[in-house]
């Protein structure tokens, strides 16, 4: 597959190298900071998507850029019908815009809040427990999440996904709680703070905790192989019907790709 790569900074970097051990090829890097000479895969290097010749060849193209620019780049994408995948977080405001320039265009997207195939493991596990937590109100419900200290959003997309979904399993707790409480928190607020520290790539928490014990599920990453991993498998499944076959069209998430991955083992 020929992959455009949009955002060099760590994770453009890491996709580089990680692509091409795959059996990928890097057709150009897109990035404003970027110059000639700075691929690691010898690429061609431009500073905009419009640029002649940024997108030639281009089978798929993985975004990770800044919220502010993700509209725009899936934009451009979706009017020259390129699939792509984007690990952004922060642009859902415009999500429903971008799914209609997307599916208007005839184009396709993968879109998650964090393509870990573990972290998405871990979204189902909690999701489960808290339905079976919800009929033992002795058993409170809550978390955190701690990431590096240049994360430009809190809390992270992957602690949002996280609570949205333990929240559809229960009756008892019915809305998140990000900041710290004015005294003690109703007992419908599910609280999950974030902290921004170090060099922390994730952490992940959700506690279920009663007088006699506590139950504590954690997602911890270890580094950014996991993500990049997750988004190569998402452009694989995008695009899964070979050379020269059309890719999937629409709108779709890690959870489309999970059930694609589960049906297959099945």
């Amino acid at each position: 597959m020929n992959i455009a790569l949009i955002g060099y900074g760590k994770m453009g970097r890491l996709l580089d190298v990680k692509a091409r051990e795959r059996g990928h090829r890097i057709t150009a890097i897109i990035d404003p900071c970027a110059t000639g000479g700075e691929s690691l895969s010898g690429a061609a290097v431009f500073r905009d998507l419009r640029e002649p010749g940024a997108l030639d060849q281009t089978d798929l193209a993985i975004e990770f850029t800044s919220p502010r620019a993700t509209p725009d780049n899936i934009s451009v994408l979706a009017q020259r019908r390129i699939p792509a995948v984007t690990g952004t977080t922060g642009w859902y405001a415009d999500l429903d815009r971008v799914t209609a320039m997307v599916t208007e265009g005839g184009s396709s997207l993968v879109w998650a809040a964090n393509f870990s195939l573990g972290v998405n493991l871990f979204y189902r596990i909690a999701a489960y427990a808290a339905q079976i937590a919800d009929p033992f109100p002795e058993y409170d419900v809550g978390g955190w999440e701690a990431h590096h200290n240049k994360k430009a959003d809190s809390p992270s997309g992957t602690a949002k996904t996280l609570v949205e979904r333990v929240l559809s399993q229960m009756t008892r707790k019915k809305r998140a709680l990000w900041d710290s409480p004015e005294g003690p928190p109703a007992p419908d607020l599910l609280h999950y703070p974030s902290l921004r520290i170090g060099s922390a790539p994730g952490i992940h928490t959700l506690i279920f905790d009663s007088p006699a014990d506590t139950v504590t599920l954690t997602h911890e990453a270890r580094n950014r192989e996991g993500f990049a991993a997750g988004a190569l498998r998402a452009a694989e499944w995008l695009v899964d019907g070979g050379p020269g076959a059309e890719p999937r069209r629409g709108v779709f998430t890690m959870d489309d790709v999970l059930d694609g991955i589960l049906v297959t083992r099945g």
